[in-house]
């Protein structure tokens, strides 16, 4: 894939034809990563309307992170109405603290993380803030609740914008258990009322969104960040015996070892090879699937998204619990008809 080549190497993109520039836009956008690309490629000297085109996304991206960044102002403000300070993850973590993956990077829902004793009181606070439930038949709220690693999303009335509250980073039936209560221990205060997590439970975390509770979609602006995040915290000899640490603790030795090779094998990320290990048929599989586009962006090796897709539901849910959990979402969807 052409996208993965130019975010490694932005000079490439000088050697792409008039043709070659849809196509490529195409896939950086449906990959939400057309944000990024657009600012890996601000100094080049690009055909002039090439050039306007990603000043364009520019803007647009600069105006999204903006706002993202007021929503979490809005969380902030709500929740230290009742004494609570938010961990921050993903893209608002990342815009907020000024980190490598934030230039360009799409932020969708404003994802939080908070004790899971603490979620009835900020559960409140929210809902008198003007959050409301997306979905508050029974049976959601009560498979959020029992079974999930966060409250059923939350929307603000007013301004539409979306809230997830985290008390883990993996299900409560996923096969992999991360230590919560280590990942809230060891944040970092980035500003008054607002955390952010360590730098080897970054790399953690995004190595389990990727590769332990997921179909891979999109999966390729989540190694990305990977990337970004590594060739900042891995300069730091002592990163890396502490990631292996980290990875053990929060049993997510296997995902981060394999985040490690596809990042170094789509674009060329340094990694620490003992870490990293060696799995060559696994990793052409997972490969296979984050870069299934054609030329225009299309999905394409449908068996290979189907088995994927199967394996993120296997990883989530004991097969008993799914079957059930499948079944139930069936008959809700034929009563809504």
């Amino acid at each position: 894939m052409p996208l993965a080549r130019i975010l490694a190497d932005p000079v490439a993109a000088l050697s792409l034809d008039a043709a070659d520039w849809p196509a490529l836009l195409s896939i950086a956008r449906l990959e939400r990563l057309e944000g990024s690309l657009a600012y890996r490629l601000a100094d080049l000297p690009l055909p002039a309307s090439i050039g306007r085109d990603l000043e364009t996304i520019r803007s647009a991206a600069a105006v999204a992170q903006r706002q993202a960044l007021w929503e979490v102002e809005m969380a902030r403000r709500a929740l230290a109405s009742v004494g609570l300070s938010p961990i921050l993850l993903k893209g608002s973590a990342f815009a907020f603290a000024g980190l490598p993956p934030a230039p360009g990077r799409h932020v969708g829902d404003l994802d939080i993380l908070l004790p899971r004793s603490q979620l009835e009181l900020a559960e409140r606070a929210l809902l008198d803030a003007g959050y409301e439930w997306v979905k508050d038949d029974p049976y959601t709220q009560a498979y959020y609740r029992n079974w999930m690693h966060e409250l059923p999303p939350l929307a603000h009335r007013e301004r539409g914008s979306m809230i997830d509250v985290h008390h883990s980073i993996l299900p409560l039936t996923a096969r992999r258990t991360p230590n919560a209560a280590a990942l809230i221990r060891d944040t970092i205060e980035i500003a008054d009322g607002l955390r952010i997590l360590a730098p080897v439970d970054m790399i953690v975390h995004a190595a389990a969104h990727l590769f332990a509770d997921g179909d891979l979609s999109g999966g390729l602006r989540n190694l990305w960040d990977i990337d970004r995040l590594l060739r900042l915290f891995g300069t730091d000899r002592d990163f890396w015996p502490h990631l292996g640490e980290r990875a053990a603790l929060h049993q997510m030795r296997e995902p981060v070892a394999l985040a490690l090779r596809l990042a170094n094998r789509l674009f060329a990320t340094p990694v620490e090879p003992r870490l990293a290990g060696h799995d060559r048929m696994r990793d052409t599989a997972f490969t296979r699937c984050l870069l299934a586009r054609d030329g225009w962006g299309r999905p394409t090796r449908p068996f290979t998204r189907l088995g994927f897709y199967v394996r993120s539901h296997w990883m989530r849910m004991p097969p008993l619990l799914l079957a059930r959990h499948l079944w139930t979402k069936a008959g809700m969807r034929r009563k809504a008809m």
